[in-house]
């Protein structure tokens, strides 16, 4: 529980510790599936979703990098069709495993079940009972890396653009490690510091605690 408006379930695969998110409001039985991936992903949070009788509304994505969209066919399997919401700039991701990076590790990820899909424009904003959580570009780990924040419940979720004592790594051929520092300071950092900040890899963290003690940041 991260607020008393929102609950957040977390879960993380022992391959690559990537955390995926289950997302719902206290209020409402709808929720959103945040970058599955590789097992047990699908199941786990299929699992949670049908154990605590939510509605899954739609599928959200930071990015397309194989270990966050792994697991997107296995969830539909079991939920059926949803909504995948993702930057446009990763669309061609989900069906190549060069640009979503799997192949480098011999996965070869590909999406079956992708539609339909819902551009994430920074600046937008989603709604999930009520509450609003804004679009905001951070992008530079990934060509179009978004994170989700919602200021009523206190928390962002950044995928791999933020994470407690580092930053997503940009020395990928999509990646812009310029560009990705910008988006930080801009998009990141002007949020509350007490404000939490999950991430798609590692612990909890809070803007403030990064501010004052990530190495990466020390030049913003």
């Amino acid at each position: 529980m991260v607020s008393e408006r929102v609950s957040i379930r977390v879960t993380t695969d022992p391959m690559f510790g990537e955390n995926s998110y289950v997302v719902s409001a206290a209020a409402d039985r709808d929720c959103w599936l945040i970058d599955p991936g590789l097992p047990p992903h699908a199941a786990e949070m299929t699992a949670y979703v049908q154990g605590r009788g939510l509605t899954a509304a739609a599928i959200v994505l930071t990015h397309a990098h194989g270990d966050h969209i792994a697991g997107i066919d296995g969830v539909v399997a079991a939920l059926g069709p949803l909504p995948i919401y993702l930057a446009r700039e990763e669309w061609a991701a989900l069906s190549d495993p060069r640009e979503n990076l799997s192949s480098n590790v011999g996965l070869g990820v590909v999406v079956r079940h992708r539609e339909p899909l819902h551009d994430l424009v920074p600046g937008r904003t989603l709604t999930l009972d009520g509450l609003a959580w804004s679009v905001l570009d951070t992008s530079g780990h990934s060509p179009g890396g978004r994170s989700l924040y919602c200021a009523e419940a206190g928390v962002v979720i950044v995928g791999d653009a933020l994470f407690e004592g580092g930053i997503g790594r940009v020395d990928f051929h999509h990646s812009d490690g310029d560009r990705l520092l910008r988006n930080i300071r801009d998009q990141l950092l002007t949020l509350p510091d007490d404000t939490r900040v999950l991430s798609g890899h590692g612990g909890e963290t809070t803007i403030g605690r990064e501010r004052r003690t990530n190495p990466f940041l020390a030049a913003l």
